[in-house]
């Protein structure tokens, strides 16, 4: 039998995550490593590190190359970080499966202050994600704010190197790589909650395509779908691109799923949340009902920062 085909991306992280879809994969069907081929591909967000993501095109940057051989049949599967994400995706195509999420939140890393609230006054801090930014911002108005690509290994030179006093990272991916003894400081969700889908992998597939789809039933996470597609709720809801900064996380016990979303200006000035509550099984319905709320509460004159 031919093996089947995991699609990802060439990152030491992506690359960790394919490669604990496989493992997972295995345990539950009891099949070999041969039985699974992990095809690397580089995506237009790989390639170009120089700019930020809001001037090049958003999430889809990171899926792209992927959902095209997936959409022809050259994949059988594609591996992703839940929170790169778009909210449309492409004809036939959706994410079936989620595996067990790790730690959401995000991670602060400085060797300048035990907390970002203890930095020095105009301290830098650097960051690629607009959520990030307006969060810090919103903490600390007077810290300087620049944007910070590459891998995590990258980020964590140019930390030491002096380029900035400090970044954040997602301690989920940290802890997939094993450098969980890096972070300084973990974010608190309520005060800086983290993007929608962090800490999660997501696997996406051919709608219609059956054997796959009962190949990676037993991996996925009911928690975390029903999670998820609260937060992709919220998103959809909103715009739900890197260009924005949006924040969600919802968590589920004893079947209800409990939301916190926000919306922020890129300045952090100015912010909407929402809390909201309900049974898992109307947990996308809630996830788009609190981003209309919030949108409506907002106002058109909010969104005009986005554009």
């Amino acid at each position: 039998m031919k093996p089947y085909r995991i699609g990802t991306r060439g990152s030491p992280l992506a690359l960790a995550q394919a490669h604990e879809t496989r493992e997972r994969l295995m345990a539950a069907h009891d099949l070999p490593e041969s039985a699974f081929e992990i095809v690397v591909l580089s995506t237009k967000g790989d390639r170009i590190t120089d700019r930020p993501l809001a001037e090049i095109g958003g999430k889809g940057l990171f899926t792209e190359e992927l959902e095209e051989q997936l959409s022809d049949g050259r994949l059988d599967l594609a591996v992703h970080s839940s929170k790169d994400m778009p909210t449309a995706l492409p004809e036939g195509l959706g994410i079936v499966t989620y595996l067990e999420r790790e730690d959401p939140r995000d991670a602060y890393i400085s060797s300048a202050a035990p907390r970002l609230e203890d930095l020095p006054q105009k301290a830098v801090v650097g960051s690629s994600s607009l959520r990030r930014q307006a969060l810090i911002r919103r903490l600390r108005p007077d810290i300087s704010v620049i944007t910070f690509r590459g891998l995590v290994d990258t980020r964590l030179r140019k930390l030491a190197d002096g380029e900035v006093h400090a970044t954040m990272l997602a301690f989920a991916g940290l802890k997939r790589l094993g450098k969980s003894e890096v972070v300084t400081n973990l974010m608190d969700p309520e005060s800086f909650p983290p993007a929608p889908g962090q800490g999660a992998i997501c696997i996406e597939a051919r709608l219609d395509d059956e054997r796959i789809a009962e190949l990676l039933a037993p991996i996925d996470h009911a928690d975390t779908h029903a999670a998820l597609n609260c937060e992709r709720g919220f998103l959809g809801a909103l715009d739900g691109s890197c260009r924005t900064p949006i924040a969600g996380h919802a968590t589920l016990e004893n079947g209800q799923v409990s939301f916190y979303g926000m919306i922020l200006t890129p300045d952090g000035t100015t912010f909407h949340d929402i809390r909201v509550q309900g049974p898992a099984a109307d947990a996308a319905q809630l996830g788009a009902d609190a981003g209309a709320e919030v949108r409506a509460r907002a106002g058109s004159k909010f969104f005009e920062s986005w554009s």
